[in-house]
């Protein structure tokens, strides 16, 4: 399986040093970076594999798909190397960051994860895929084994598999890659890859950390091939809030266009656990289109749209790769990277995730926030008619036109604005806690100088307005 051993030196850096894990393709190796002494993981291909260029090619592949994903609940990847093993054949390894802790698989042997801990440790994941998503990668193999739990949260492992949204989602022979039970319907059909697909597998992520078994479990493709799936069973967790099983029934959609995004999950979830503000009635908000949203969502539509299409393999559809610019969609129905425009359900958004509000998240003697207002005629939240959601979206719109702000961070407040409507429509958050958040995340944004200091102070003023009237 390997023919490197412990003391060996690659690349006049990496010292191995103990084996930590063997996976289908690798060899996981506890590894000591002489250079920044610090200690790493490192994983090398099988000799068996060392060959076959493909296997090369797929290492290489996971290395510069997880490389260009910073986040706090993806495994860091630091190097891409080749050597020679001691056949004298090629071969490629990847230096990520040791973790340490078990996986959610090893967890699990031990029972389901108390409810709240699964939410947690779900909404995590969630906020990891999404973060993929954004960048037009689709991981295509979430399952409990390549998710590890450390002291700092739960980590999402393995991007060995993972490829870009719209490409053909099996390989030259026709073959199905990833785990039978977390594989999404459509993929048996060989669709192009797709969020979607991920959503799937995190719905069986999620109903597995509750019940400690997959919704349809099977070891083969066969068998997953002969066992209709149709609708998911249902649920049934002492004290698990409603919302989260209705949640889980749509992840396990068989129809893709049906299941929330990555985001959507997360934000869902975080909204369940002990102490996150809900409320039990709808509030109505402002559907209509800002003008100057439209520009933001066109604007940063065509600059990811034109990454992610330049990396589309030919023939591929316009709805398997080309963000939508148009339209009302269906929550989470969205196949390509997100660019949504205002109104529309949120895509997916950076790897950011919302942030609770604390105790400065509005000064100490604003006004408590009374039950909220009735709508008006028009739709818009009543006392101030001038401030809305679409005054906050034409905010950031203009901000991001001026140059006072990044396209990713106007992006994902956009997409949290929509987020918040879509929501609030339906009963699912309370409206002062969502305002609260999203000030809470204007100021994180404001503070790693990523978001000018004009665009901040518009932003705060309309949302301390919205709030004092919610």
């Amino acid at each position: 399986m390997d023919s490197f051993e412990p003391g060996t030196l690659l690349a006049r850096r990496y010292r191995l040093i103990d084996r930590i894990g063997v996976g289908g393709m690798s060899v996981i190796w506890r590894a000591r970076d002489e250079m920044l002494e610090r200690n790493v993981a490192v994983k090398v291909l099988a000799d068996e594999l060392a060959a076959d260029s493909r296997c090369r090619d797929l290492v290489r592949a996971e290395a510069r798909a997880a490389a260009a994903l910073v986040h706090p609940h993806i495994t860091a990847t630091y190097d891409y190397g080749e050597t020679v093993n001691a056949d004298g054949q090629p071969t490629s390894y990847v230096v990520m960051e040791l973790l340490e802790g078990e996986s959610l698989a090893a967890r699990l042997t031990e029972g389901p994860l108390p409810w709240t801990e699964a939410l947690r440790v779900c909404a995590q994941v969630a906020e990891a895929l999404a973060a993929a998503h954004r960048h037009g990668i689709v991981h295509r193999d979430v399952t409990t084994d390549n998710v590890m739990l450390t002291p700092v949260g739960a980590k999402v492992l393995d991007f060995g598999i993972a490829t870009t949204v719209g490409a053909p989602d099996d390989d030259s022979e026709g073959l199905t890659f990833g785990t039978p039970a977390y594989v999404a319907p459509e993929r048996l059909d060989g669709r192009r890859a797709r969020p979607a697909n991920d959503t799937y597998a995190l719905g069986v992520l999620l109903y597995e950390t509750l019940t400690g078994g997959p919704p349809f479990p099977a070891e083969t493709w066969e068998e997953l091939a002969e066992k209709p799936r149709g609708e998911p069973p249902r649920l049934q967790v002492a004290g698990l809030p409603e919302p989260v099983a209705d949640l889980c029934a749509r992840c396990l959609a068989e129809d893709p266009q049906q299941r929330p995004t990555a985001h959507q999950v997360a934000w869902t979830l975080r909204r369940h656990l002990p102490g996150a503000g809900r409320r039990t009635h709808r509030v109505g908000l402002p559907r209509a289109l800002a003008g100057a949203g439209v520009a933001l969502a066109l604007g940063v539509g065509l600059l990811l749209g034109a990454t992610l299409l330049g990396n589309a393999p030919p023939n591929t559809p316009p709805d398997a790769s080309a963000p939508s610019l148009g339209g009302q969609s269906p929550p989470g129905g969205s196949d390509g990277p997100p660019s949504p425009p205002p109104g529309t359900a949120p895509a997916t958004t950076p790897h950011d995730q919302p942030v609770a509000p604390g105790k400065d998240a509005l000064p100490d003697d604003r006004p408590g926030a009374p039950d909220a207002p009735a709508d008006d005629a028009d739709g818009q939240l009543t006392g101030n008619p001038e401030v809305t959601l679409d005054t906050v979206r034409d905010i950031v719109a203009e901000g991001f036109a001026r140059g006072d702000m990044s396209d990713h961070v106007a992006l994902d407040l956009h997409q949290l604005i929509d987020n918040l409507q879509y929501e609030v429509e339906n009963g699912e958050v309370e409206l002062a806690t969502g305002l609260a958040e999203l000030r809470d995340k204007v100021r994180t944004r404001e503070r790693e100088g990523t978001l000018g200091a004009s665009s901040a102070a518009e932003l705060y003023a309309a949302l301390d307005q919205l709030i004092a009237e919610a």
